[in-house]
């Protein structure tokens, strides 16, 4: 895909991606899909957030099968022990929905140019 903007036009273009933190193409590529209707694209922080996130909770599905592998074999488990495990999961899901609502606010005010 190749668009064609005057010089000033790529000036500011490019400066409205730095400001958001983006490569051009990926400043374009979010502004396209957004106007069709596909939500915003991940910044490296948000991506760094997110994976963080993602690793809560591959920590918290080892520690649930564990659990499951203990009450199969027919082994007790601890009520605290369970307590703690849904505790996590409602804290790491608590956690992507703020972020997901910070991120689809965020990323529409940043291509503006707003806070």
């Amino acid at each position: 895909m190749h668009v064609r903007v005057t010089d000033d036009e790529h000036a500011s273009i490019e400066k409205a991606a730095e400001d958001a933190g983006m490569t051009v193409s990926s400043f374009f590529r979010s502004l396209l899909l957004e106007g069709a209707g596909v939500r915003p694209m991940l910044t490296g922080g948000d991506r760094l957030v997110m994976a963080a996130l993602l690793e809560d909770m591959r920590m918290i599905g080892i520690n649930l099968n564990q659990v499951a592998r203990a009450l199969n074999s027919g082994r007790g488990v601890h009520p605290s022990e369970l307590d703690i495990n849904l505790e996590n999961v409602q804290r790491v899901q608590a956690a992507v929905m703020s972020e997901l609502r910070a991120l689809t606010r965020r990323a529409g005010y940043q291509r503006r140019g707003e806070k």
